[in-house]
């Protein structure tokens, strides 16, 4: 079965290796690390076998070969990733094998591309915009409590149940609370010194982690001590946002939040200028029909990374783009999708041509 560690070990069966990543892009930095990408080819007892393996990759993933059936069916897509790799210059390719040479980017160049580069990017500036509010918003490391959602009528206002049971030196563990019939979210609030004899109240919530209130059996004919209103819609809403900030604050690459913190920026600035490579390249597919890896407006890019750009201009910019390229691929004679027929006869001719040299 094929692994990484056998493919480095059978390089013959190697058919494309490309430096990756930021560095084919030109966009490298002194930080920047080296990634590859690459093609086999599995050996002709595997392709006959149970055990397909259409991907490999190291531990840290920044290596990763497609088996040439994967990379022929993502490149059918139109996958970015893809036409980047069969893209990439010369001086970036490591091994590169004759039978590459059957496969051409401007056969599989469609407008597919629109979907694939510029709505690819459309999806990372909806996340970054998820994004700037999670580093603009800020959570303490313990969620606030049932409590905090509830408040009671008093009078013809409502105040905070925190406040009211201060006031009156009560205990929530003290107290219990019915439905009211008809109303949404609201419960008759009772105490336990208003029953003449010893009554069994629940408290108003099971703890920290409780998502609802509780109900209490309470006996009848005794008028409550207050209306409470449950917010719970908000509370819940609360719980979403409170979760979502501290699993990103655990899954957030630290390096890149530290250094978007140091250049001031409320995005992640790397993020984004890659969003914005890819709504070039999408512009260049239609006006150029090539997939350009190397980027030449490096210094713009770069300036992106740095934060030099105002989170709002980046989104106005990026609108302006993604206008120009819908009308790009509208006026575009590029077709609307790859032949499938051109991919089953290369998949076939670079399999025949590779066994029959190769047993």
């Amino acid at each position: 079965m094929m692994t990484y560690t056998t493919l480095k070990e059978q390089r013959e069966y190697l058919l494309l290796e490309c430096i990756s990543g930021s560095k084919a892009y030109n966009l490298q930095v002194p930080s920047s690390d080296t990634d590859l990408k690459g093609v086999f080819i599995l050996p002709q007892s595997e392709v006959y076998g149970m055990d397909f393996t259409d991907q490999v990759a190291n531990d840290s993933n920044d290596e990763v070969y497609f088996e040439i059936k994967r990379f022929l069916e993502l490149l059918e897509k139109n996958n970015p990733n893809i036409l980047e790799l069969l893209s990439t210059q010369r001086e970036n390719c490591l091994f590169r094998h004759p039978l590459m040479d059957l496969i051409k980017p401007e056969d599989f160049l469609s407008r597919l591309c629109m979907d694939t580069f510029a709505g690819y990017a459309q999806t990372q500036i909806k996340r970054a915009r998820g994004l700037n509010k999670k580093i603009n918003q800020s959570f303490p490391e313990t969620r606030k409590d049932i409590l905090e959602f509830c408040y009671v009528v008093q009078g013809s206002e409502s105040v905070p149940l925190k406040q009211w049971l201060e006031a009156h030196q009560l205990q929530q563990e003290d107290c219990g609370i019915s439905r009211i019939d008809h109303f949404r979210d609201a419960y008759a609030l009772f105490h336990r010194y208003q029953f003449p004899r010893p009554v069994k109240l629940k408290g108003l919530f099971s703890g920290p982690d409780a998502n609802d209130v509780q109900l209490s059996a309470i006996p009848k004919g005794v008028v409550p001590a207050a209306i409470m209103h449950f917010n719970k819609d908000g509370y819940t809403v609360y719980c979403k946002e409170f979760a979502a900030y501290w699993d990103w604050v655990e899954h957030r690459n630290e390096a890149r939040y530290q250094h978007n913190q140091a250049l001031g920026a409320d995005y992640d600035s790397k993020h984004m200028m890659h969003t914005f490579r890819l709504l070039t390249m999408a512009e260049e597919i239609a006006r150029y029909r090539e997939v350009r890896v190397f980027r030449e407006d490096r210094d713009f890019l770069l300036r992106i990374r740095n934060g030099e750009f105002a989170y709002d201009k980046l989104l106005e910019m990026a609108t302006e783009k993604l206008t120009n390229i819908q009308e790009l691929y509208a006026q575009s004679d590029l077709p609307e999708r790859p032949d499938p027929v051109l991919t089953r006869r290369l998949l076939i001719k670079i399999r025949e041509a590779f066994y029959g040299k190769k047993k």
